[in-house]
C-alpha cells in the first residue's frame, strides 16, 4: 500500500487554479528545501515534447515543485519504475447521465484516473432552473478531482419541448463570478446562432465576455458553419466522420472526440488525428453510465482504445490531459511540470494504461481501483431541491393514435444504438381498431413523450425502429434535454404501467411485461439520479438491463438512446412532448406522411 502524503494540500479551495505560489514551493523547486512528497523512479510522461524522462518528481503541499535529480523529502514513494502521467480531464460531459451526484461519481471516476471534468449541468438546469445548478456545484465542492463548470446555454435547448426551466442571459450572469466556470456550454441553438436570433447571441456575447463558448453542431458545414464560428464558438464533441471534424478543425474549432456509453465516435474520427493537427483534439464522454464507468473506465478507457486503434500513446494522454487543459485556459493543469497542482496517475504499461495510482493535488486519491476514503471531505453533502411529477391522469386511451383511412406512411423515427443522430423513415403503419398500432415482426414500436414539469398534460406520440422489443414496454424520465417522460412498448396497456410507475417512484427507468415490473431504477433527484451509493446503483442498473434484454431487446443498455429520442436538437426525426420533431426542418411535423 502506498501511505497517503501527511502533509494536507496548501490550497483547500475546490478552485483549480486559486491557489498561490509561495516561497516555499520554490525553495523546494531550487532545491534548498524537502519536498513534502518524492515520487522517485518514474518514467515522466512529458505532454510538452512527447517524451519519457527518467526522474524523480518533488511535490510541494498541492503542486509538482520540480522534476529532476531532487533526493530530499520528509515522505518518499518509490515508483520503481513506472510511468507516471498528469490526471486524465474529461472535456465535457452531464454528470447527471452517470445516474449520481458529483459526490458519488468521484467513487467510480478518480479510481480511473480522472482527475478533473468540465461538468455541464444542463440536465438538471432543464429540469430545476438554477437550484440545480446550484446543487450540482455544491456538491462537486471539495471532491478530489478539478471540478470545472460549463454554464448551462440552452435551458430548454429549443422551442419544440416544454423543460422545466427557462435560463437567459440575465440569469446565468451571476454565475460566473465562480472560479470553477470555465465557459458556456455547448450551444446547442446553432439555427439560432447562425441566424443571429438577440437572445442567443446575449448569451454568446455574455460567455465570451466572462470566458469562451464551447459548441454543440451536428452535421453543420461550409457557410453556416463559418456564421457559427464567426460568432466566437471554439469547440465541437458532435462530428461523426473525420471530414467533418477536418473541415470544422481548419477553421479554427477544437474538436472533441466523443466514446460515450451511447454515443462512440473515437473509431470514425481517430483518422483526423495526425502530428499535425494533435493539438486541436480533447476526448469527451458527454454521457456515461456508472457501469460502463466501473467495467470499462473513463477516459483511461478511451485512452486504451485510442491506442489499440493504432495513436501513439504520448499523443492520446496528450489529447486527454494538456489539449483540455489549454483550451479552458487552465494554466496549471494538464502536465506533469513545475508550478503545476500535482495531479497524476501511476501505471505500468504504456500500451495499455490502467491506473493503479492517483494524485489528486499532491495527495493520494484512490488506489488500486478504490477510492482512498481519507481523500473524500467530511461535511454532509448538500440536500438536492424537490422536483414532483406532474403528469396528467392517464389510461390506456392516452397513449392511442387514430388511424386515417387511406393513410400508406407514416413518420417513424430510425434508431442507431451507437449514434445520436436518427434516421427519418417513412413507412407503412400497422393498423387495427382504426388506430395505428406496434408491429414487433417489423421492430415498429409506440414511443410516447408525457410532459411532466408544468402539468400542461402534453403527450407527443409517434413510432420508432431500431429498439427490437418483442414484448412489454420500458419508461424512463431521462429524456435529453427537458426530461420528460418516455416510454416505449409494444402495447398501451404495459406503456400505462411503466408511466404509472414512475410516477408512484418520482421518476426512474423501468420495464414491464403483462402489467407487472420487471425492474425499477429510481432516480429520486431531479428524475436523473439516484441517491444511493454507486455499487447500488449499478447493480439497479445492471437488474434493468436484464429485464429489458428479458423483452427481447438486443442492445447492451436500451435507456441510453432512449433518452436521445426526445432531443430535437440533433438530426433527424425527434419525438417531445409537442410532438415529432423534424430537426433539419426545425419544425414540428404530422406523423402521417
Amino acid at each position: 500500500m502506498v501511505p497517503a502524503p501527511s502533509s494536507p494540500a496548501s490550497n483547500s479551495s475546490p478552485n483549480p487554479g486559486s491557489a498561490p505560489i509561495t516561497p516555499e514551493l520554490l525553495a523546494v523547486a531550487r532545491g534548498e528545501a524537502p519536498a513534502d512528497v518524492l515520487l522517485t523512479s518514474a518514467k515522466v510522461i512529458n505532454v510538452f515534447n512527447g517524451t519519457i524522462e527518467h526522474a524523480n518528481v518533488a511535490i510541494h503541499a498541492d503542486r509538482f515543485a520540480g522534476i529532476g535529480d531532487y533526493t530530499a523529502a520528509k515522505q518518499v514513494v518509490d515508483l520503481r519504475g513506472a510511468f507516471l502521467a498528469p490526471g486524465f480531464i474529461d472535456a465535457h460531459m452531464h454528470v447527471e447521465s452517470t445516474s449520481l451526484p458529483p459526490s458519488q461519481f468521484v467513487r467510480l471516476a478518480v479510481p480511473h484516473g480522472t482527475t478533473g471534468v468540465v461538468l455541464d449541468p444542463h440536465e438538471i438546469a432543464n429540469v430545476l432552473g438554477l437550484p440545480g445548478i446550484r446543487y450540482i456545484m455544491d456538491d462537486a465542492a471539495g471532491l478530489p478531482i478539478n471540478a470545472m463548470f460549463a454554464l448551462s446555454s440552452c435551458v430548454p435547448s429549443s422551442h419544440l419541448e416544454t423543460s422545466g426551466a427557462r435560463l437567459e442571459a440575465a440569469d446565468l450572469a451571476p454565475l460566473f463570478d465562480d472560479p470553477r466556470v470555465v465557459a458556456l456550454a455547448e450551444m446547442m441553438n446553432f439555427p439560432g446562432v447562425v441566424h443571429a436570433d438577440p437572445g442567443v447571441l446575449a448569451k454568446v456575447n455574455l460567455g465570451l465576455a466572462r470566458r469562451i463558448v464551447d459548441g454543440h453542431a451536428p452535421g453543420l458545414r461550409g457557410k453556416p458553419l463559418q456564421a457559427y464560428l464567426a460568432a466566437g464558438i471554439s469547440s465541437d464533441h458532435e462530428c461523426t466522420t473525420a471530414a467533418e471534424a477536418l473541415e470544422k478543425l481548419a477553421r479554427g474549432m477544437r474538436i472533441y472526440i466523443r466514446e460515450g456509453s451511447a454515443a462512440r465516435n473515437l473509431e470514425a474520427l481517430l483518422p483526423a488525428v495526425t502530428p499535425s493537427t494533435i493539438g486541436q483534439f480533447c476526448f469527451c464522454t458527454d454521457d456515461r453510465h456508472p457501469g460502463d464507468l466501473a467495467d470499462e473506465g473513463h477516459i483511461d478507457h478511451i485512452v486504451r482504445k485510442a491506442i489499440a486503434l493504432g495513436l501513439d500513446p504520448i499523443a492520446a494522454i496528450t489529447i486527454a490531459t494538456l489539449n483540455p487543459a489549454a483550451h479552458y485556459r487552465k494554466r496549471d493543469l494538464g502536465a506533469i511540470a513545475p508550478g503545476y497542482f500535482a495531479d497524476a496517475i501511476v501505471f505500468d504499461d504504456l500500451h495499455k494504461p490502467v491506473p493503479r495510482l492517483t494524485f489528486h493535488h499532491g495527495r493520494l486519491a484512490a488506489q488500486d481501483g478504490v477510492l482512498v476514503e481519507s481523500a473524500m471531505p467530511g461535511a454532509a453533502r448538500p440536500q438536492p431541491p424537490r422536483s414532483p411529477l406532474r403528469l396528467p391522469r392517464l389510461d390506456e386511451r392516452s397513449f392511442a393514435i387514430p388511424a386515417t383511412s387511406g393513410v400508406t406512411r407514416i413518420r417513424v423515427i430510425g434508431m442507431d444504438p451507437h449514434q445520436l443522430v436518427t434516421e427519418h423513415l417513412l413507412l407503412p403503419p400497422a393498423v387495427r381498431d382504426n388506430h395505428y398500432v406496434a408491429d414487433t415482426e417489423r421492430d415498429l414500436l409506440k414511443m410516447c413523450v408525457i410532459e411532466r414539469h408544468r402539468a400542461t398534460g402534453n403527450i407527443g406520440r409517434g413510432f420508432i425502429k431500431g429498439f427490437g422489443l418483442k414484448k412489454g414496454a420500458i419508461a424512463s424520465t431521462v429524456g435529453h434535454d427537458s426530461h420528460n417522460l418516455a416510454v416505449l412498448g409494444t402495447n398501451d396497456a404495459d406503456m400505462l404501467a411503466a408511466a404509472r410507475a414512475l410516477e408512484a417512484c418520482g421518476g426512474g427507468q423501468v420495464a414491464v411485461q403483462d402489467g407487472r415490473v420487471l425492474a425499477l431504477f429510481p432516480l429520486p433527484i431531479a428524475g436523473l439520479m439516484s441517491d444511493q451509493p454507486a455499487q447500488t446503483v449499478i447493480a439497479q442498473q445492471r437488474a434493468l438491463m436484464q429485464a429489458s434484454h428479458a423483452l427481447g431487446c438486443p442492445h447492451h443498455d436500451p435507456f441510453m438512446p432512449l433518452s436521445f429520442m426526445p432531443l430535437p436538437v440533433i438530426p433527424s426525426l425527434k419525438l417531445t412532448d409537442l410532438g415529432l420533431v423534424d430537426v433539419v426542418q426545425f419544425a414540428i411535423v404530422a406523423l402521417e406522411a
